[in-house]
């Protein structure tokens, strides 16, 4: 295979060159790493990670290939991808195709071959930067001076680029579980009665449908622009805020619609659905450092000190403070780094947390709450 140089360029000057694979294109986007040894699939298809260019931490990445059931939306969402070794072949089961190809295919660059512990090491001292990445043989200088150039994630509203443009019915009929030889390793029997539940999609992954329906809920999907006079007059017995890219503060109309809705309805919010729920009812959200981004995130919840090991994607999170002025309660904090993980109103049938209970990828310690999501709407119905 014919070797093609890549540069990868941060914002404060520093430059990685290593060797190109996927497509041959130059982006901008924020830098990011990733702390999951498995799932790249599920990474590269996750509507939250819009507008970012990921670096895998570990060693090896591309070796089990990709198949078209982990995807978690319809295609690859990430801005480039950096890896440290780029599996030569890939060897699964499971595998319809190499990743090299399908970033390709999608229109997504990569490098691989550089030192994915120092670039990590980096962005955890500075912080996420922004970033351009070149497989086109563009010079270091140019590249930093994209990077520079590039404006950035705070204040952009990237929902509106990932979400879906109409309203529509999530079926059931469209999961196919997983399977081993044509044997399905999941019983699907739904749990009775099924509650009619209006979701609002900020970039959701399709895990999260398939494990609301799974528990229990008749899911119909709405777009992040919609009004809370139309989800009012869908008459649901339930709302679900989803997950999302960029700046939960730029999403002012998202507030503004959670705001008429959270007092109506049992309300479920993950991630961006969780800080939006912060900013609806007043909170404030902030920028972190360099995010929490893996399969390995621990969170305890205060109410019954259980630690759950998580899946996260997020560069924002609430600020506690605000959610206690609003009459709000902090359920769940990072034990790395005592951050807001969950919350849950006094008066009002509203809870939500930052993590990703679906696990796509990622721990399923957490799947739990779907199953309180469905009790907490029996119980407010």
């Amino acid at each position: 295979m014919e070797k093609v140089a890549a540069i990868l360029a941060l914002e404060d000057g520093s430059v990685f060159e290593g060797r190109a694979f996927g497509a041959m294109r130059t982006v901008v986007g924020e830098a990011v790493f990733n702390t999951s040894m498995t799932g790249y699939q599920e990474i590269l298809t996750d509507p939250s990670y819009f507008g970012q260019i990921v670096a895998m931490t570990s060693a090896e990445i591309g070796n089990y290939g990709v198949n078209p059931e982990d995807e978690e939306s319809d295609g690859v969402k990430v801005s480039g991808f950096a890896v440290r070794e780029l599996s030569p072949l890939f060897s699964c089961w499971r595998g319809e195709g190499s990743l090299s190809e399908y970033l390709e295919k999608a229109g997504v660059p990569g490098i691989a071959d550089i030192d994915t512990r120092a670039l990590t090491k980096k962005l955890r001292s500075a912080g996420a930067m922004k970033a351009c990445l070149s497989t086109e043989g563009i010079s270091a200088e140019e590249a930093v001076g994209r990077a520079k150039a590039w404006g950035g994630v705070v204040g952009a509203d990237f929902v509106k680029e990932v979400s879906c443009k109409e309203r529509h019915e999530f079926k059931c009929g469209d999961w196919k579980p997983f399977t081993v030889k044509g044997t399905s390793l999941y019983n699907f029997k739904r749990v009775e009665p099924v509650f009619r539940c209006a979701a609002i999609d900020y970039g959701a992954k399709a895990s999260i449908f398939k494990k609301l329906s799974f528990y229990g809920f008749d899911v119909t999907v709405f777009p992040a622009g919609v009004k809370a006079e139309e989800i009012i007059d869908f008459s649901p017995q339930c709302l679900f805020l989803s997950n999302g890219p960029g700046d939960p503060a730029a999403v002012t109309y998202a507030h503004k619609c959670v705001s008429k809705l959270l007092t109506k309805f049992p309300t479920f919010g993950i991630c961006l659905g969780h800080q939006i729920i912060t900013l609806a009812l007043g909170g404030k959200t902030f920028k972190l450092k360099f995010g929490h981004r893996g399969g390995n995130q621990p969170v305890k919840n205060l109410e019954t000190g259980k630690v759950s090991i998580t899946s996260q994607n997020h560069g924002f999170a609430a600020d506690a403070k605000s959610i206690e002025n609003f009459g709000g309660i902090v359920t769940e904090i990072n034990l790395n780094d005592g951050t807001v993980e969950g919350l849950r109103h006094k008066e009002l049938p509203v809870f939500s947390v930052q993590y990703h209970p679906e696990a796509a990828p990622g721990p399923n310690d957490a799947e739990g709450l779907f199953a309180g999501f469905y009790y907490y709407t029996k119980l407010h119905t």
